[in-house]
């Protein structure tokens, strides 16, 4: 077993500061990539600041950012959050749409996680194992929610292969089949949110969120690490499926 990780203290600057940056230990059998890993995981103050807060990790204040921004997740919203674990979407989700009733006066929310894994309870939130690309997984959902949806949000990522346009490809991919989720269990004027990673084969993905709702964005909140590829497409103003209704006209 790996010694854990340790801390030196660097030399103090000019202005008697020290530099308290954590350093990893290179152990027999750690990675170098593993230990880089955990020293940015050591050093990142959203990591720290989950930590403080309660949150199950630094990912909580993408969704956080986001919707500071956009404002979708208003209290008595219905919210599908896809590939949930390990919760700190959710977390963010009870608290800003009332699903506990904490608010006063407020109307009441409703969030809904889903993921292929057993996620650990959260107050507030109904959790449930599914493979939200089964036959028949979006009339289970409306069936849980009570009704459609107001948010669906996912920050799902496929597992890496270490080819980036791979997956990039694979992302967006997973991007497309959660959004054609939404597009079944979201209400007129709901919003859809999902990680994406910039690289250039997201076109027609865009394309077709672009007719099913009014805006479409595309931002990279403050907790998305700089060097990450990663973004996030916030489409709001679900108008309901474009190509459903050309085909209507056609026939």
């Amino acid at each position: 077993m790996t010694k854990g990780p340790t801390s030196r203290e660097g030399k103090s600057s000019g202005r008697g500061q020290r530099d308290l940056k954590v350093r990893v230990k290179t152990a027999r059998g750690r990675k170098l990539s593993s230990k880089l890993w955990l020293e940015r995981q050591l050093n990142d103050p959203y990591v720290a600041r989950a930590k403080r807060d309660g949150y199950r990790g630094r990912a909580a204040y993408k969704i956080l950012e986001l919707d500071d921004k956009y404002r979708f997740l208003v209290p008595g919203a219905r919210v599908v959050d896809l590939g949930c674990a390990p919760g700190g979407w959710c977390q963010i989700a009870v608290a800003r749409v009332n699903a506990l009733g904490e608010k006063s006066g407020k109307r009441v929310g409703k969030v809904l996680g889903i993921d292929l894994q057993e996620v650990d309870p959260i107050a507030g939130a109904e959790i449930h194992q599914l493979d939200f690309l089964a036959e028949g997984a979006d009339m289970q959902v409306k069936e849980w929610l009570g009704g459609p949806a107001d948010v669906v949000m996912s920050d799902m990522a496929a597992a890496s292969s270490g080819h980036k346009g791979t997956d990039h490809i694979r992302i967006v991919a997973l991007v497309e089949a959660a959004a054609a989720l939404a597009f079944d269990v979201l209400e007129p004027g709901g919003t859809f949110v999902a990680k994406v990673l910039a690289g250039g084969a997201e076109t027609e993905m865009q394309a077709m969120l672009k007719r099913n709702f009014d805006k479409v964005a595309n931002v990279k909140p403050p907790a998305s690490r700089s060097d990450s590829s990663e973004k996030f497409v916030v489409a709001t103003g679900f108008r309901g499926r474009r190509e459903d209704a050309d085909e209507d006209q056609r026939d």
